[in-house]
């Protein structure tokens, strides 16, 4: 039995929008592609464009940096959402002097009354070194909190290492 909300961490280039996408493919519903990046680079530009290539027509794809709320209330349960990234969706209210806590009830407020079945993809920051400036640490115990409440209303966590999933929490289809 599928899972109805999935949260899938992992480092970066490890994998796991690749699995993500998978999983949301095997649900075989109509597919929603939440994408909350915003393109400010040509290095960013050409992340977005593999990920935009490795999906086909079948993805409805709705560009949202900022308030996922709208997009998750307008799903039914017939279909299923990836939203790709919580770190991205964070990083852009940091940068926008946004009220984090305030923000952050209002997406897991949305996730839980959402029609549709859920992936949520995120970026494990814990694992390195203490950054070395304020904000860095600010995002990264922001984040860090992200996850955890991510991790605590999903009734599957998975961490993908290397492109293998490890499962945290639930379990696999």
């Amino acid at each position: 039995m599928l899972p109805r909300s999935t949260f899938v961490l992992g480092g970066a280039a490890s994998g796991k929008s690749i699995w993500a996408e998978g999983l949301v493919e095997s649900y075989n519903l109509p597919m929603v592609y939440l994408a909350t990046g915003q393109v400010f680079d040509d290095e960013v530009e050409a992340r977005v464009k593999i990920h935009k290539n490795r999906r086909n027509l079948r993805w409805q794809t709705v560009e949202e940096p900022f308030d996922l709320a709208p997009t998750l209330a307008s799903l039914s349960d017939k279909q299923v959402v990836l939203i790709d990234c919580a770190t991205m969706w964070l990083t852009n209210h940091l940068m926008n002097d946004a009220n984090l806590e305030i923000e952050q009830a209002r997406l897991l407020n949305a996730l839980q009354t959402c029609a549709a079945s859920w992936v949520i993809v995120s970026n494990e920051v814990g694992h390195g070194i203490v950054p070395d400036n304020a904000m860095a640490r600010s995002f990264r115990e922001a984040q860090g909190r992200l996850n955890i409440t991510l991790a605590a209303q999903a009734e599957l966590a998975v961490q993908v290492i290397a492109g293998l999933p490890q499962v945290l929490k639930g379990r696999l289809p």
